[in-house]
């Protein structure tokens, strides 16, 4: 796969990049494992200042940094410098809170102390998605690089310059040479790397098949991993809440943020028989009022998927569950005008033989079930081999409560779409991944969680266990 910046609105190739030689990925990995011998010890403070330095800089390139990412992957140029806010929000919270989750946890004994130390591990790997280019980087490496760990990265392929421009940004923060680092290689040589023995862990948020392979490999080599992998995340409405128009808000916003191109997004709906026919109506004429066109300009709501294969992929499963018959509200096929567009779509009849009904929609279409009640959604909802997020509407939060204890789910967001924030962690079950990033939880994955016990010396010797 040629590495390369292809903008999605016209197809247009923009740039291109050379694939790193085996020698080199080796050199940066044994650079990173340079780097780890002294970055380790770097007191907290110092890494916590870089940190903080990263993301004042994210701020002040957020002019620079936006109009990139929409240019590599499409997303509306306003939805690129929200990014570009969480991703500096990230490493300001750990840059924040870093040291005192790092602090050691004293646990009562008989005798003497104990205490259990979060340590790092080593040289680290990322392996990276397209859809948010810097998010989902920062969210891996900046707790990871407050701990002690230094982290090469495997960006997507078709967002080379989003990973030139953070590890420049790094690098300007004063992280030392080797600390992060950004390798070109396709997804082929992953395998490789992993099983450098310097390499002592390895995170991917991507595909389903992705994540089962990475792990294949990380499990041959006995090293630890965290996989963050697709999502069909239920939207469960019981009620409106006595806001019917914040509901479609909030229903639409879930399913087309990023144009529908997240793991995390609403995609599958289930609404109480009586509340059904005016949500359809309600989210269809929201999906019909978008405005298609530009990404860099402000005044679009629509804008094109990441690729041609993206769009070609979805419009299979559309083109699938319209010709065994369900129903498009709207939409239902790709624009006619160049870009990878596809218009916003709401399908309902969508049945067990079709693919709509099982695989992950990656772009902006919503499946919308009927159901008889909060039981009916539960188990339809959890009749999914994903458990990332999910979402419950309804004025009683209490029956809200009730349904999100019963989501076979790694999130639940009640009266509001699934999203993320760095105090939060973020991770799924099932065929969604292992793992948690983002708020303490995230900074403890990749450590050496060291007990130190203390016996006094005049204590009598007592058996080993083990």
């Amino acid at each position: 796969m040629a590495i390369a910046t292809v903008n999605p609105a016209d197809n247009s190739t923009v740039e291109e990049f050379d694939e790193f030689t085996e020698q080199q990925v080796d050199a940066a990995v044994e650079a990173a494992d340079t780097a780890y011998a002294s970055w380790r010890h770097t007191k907290k403070s110092e890494r916590a200042a870089i940190l903080g330095r990263a993301a004042q800089l994210l701020t002040d390139r957020a002019d620079e940094l936006a109009p990139l990412l929409t240019l590599e992957m499409g997303k509306l140029i306003g939805e690129s410098r929200g990014e570009v806010a969480l991703a500096s929000a990230i490493l300001q919270y750990y840059a924040d809170n870093g040291e005192a989750m790092l602090a050691d946890e004293s646990i009562e004994v008989a005798d003497g102390s104990a205490i259990v130390r979060t340590a790092p591990i080593g040289v680290l790997l990322g392996v990276m998605p397209w859809n948010f280019p810097l998010y989902q980087v920062v969210r891996f490496a900046g707790p990871n690089l407050m701990l002690g760990n230094t982290v090469l990265i495997k960006h997507a392929s078709n967002c080379p310059q989003s990973a030139l421009a953070l590890e420049r940004l790094f690098s300007d923060a004063g992280a030392p040479a080797g600390v992060y680092t950004n390798i070109f290689v396709s997804g082929s040589k992953i395998a490789r790397i992993i099983g450098n023995p310097t390499v002592k862990g390895v995170s991917l948020t991507g595909s389903e098949a992705a994540g089962a392979s990475v792990g294949e490999h990380a499990g041959k080599n006995l090293k630890k991993s965290v996989l963050e992998l697709g999502g069909s995340d239920p939207f469960i409405v019981l009620d409106d809440g006595g806001d019917f128009q914040r509901l479609i808000e909030g229903a639409a916003t879930g399913r087309l943020a990023n144009t529908g191109q997240s793991c995390v997004a609403s995609k599958r709906f289930f609404v109480v028989d009586s509340l059904y026919e005016r949500f359809v109506d309600g989210l269809a004429r929201a999906f019909h009022g978008l405005k298609l066109g530009d990404p860099q300009d402000p005044a679009t709501t629509l804008g094109p998927l990441s690729s041609e294969q993206a769009v070609e992929d979805l419009g299979e499963i559309v083109r699938d569950a319209l010709d065994r018959g369900a129903s498009a509200h709207v939409g239902g096929h790709r624009v006619d005008r160049p870009g990878a567009y596809f218009a916003a779509t709401v399908l309902t009849g969508v049945t067990a033989d079709m693919r709509a009904f099982s695989e992950e929609l990656f772009g902006p279409v919503a499946v919308v079930h009927r159901v008889r009640d909060a039981d009916d959604a539960v188990r339809q909802a959890n009749a999914s081999s994903f458990g990332l997020g999910a979402t419950v509407f309804s004025g009683d939060v209490d029956a809200a409560r009730s349904v999100a204890d019963r989501l076979d789910s790694g999130m639940v967001w009640i009266n509001h779409p699934t999203g993320t924030v760095p105090e939060l962690p973020f991770g799924g079950v099932k065929r969604s991944g292992f793992g948690r990033e983002l708020s303490h939880y995230g900074i403890g994955e990749f450590a050496n969680h060291k007990l130190i016990r203390t016996v006094p010396a005049e204590s009598k010797i007592a058996g080993a266990g083990g």
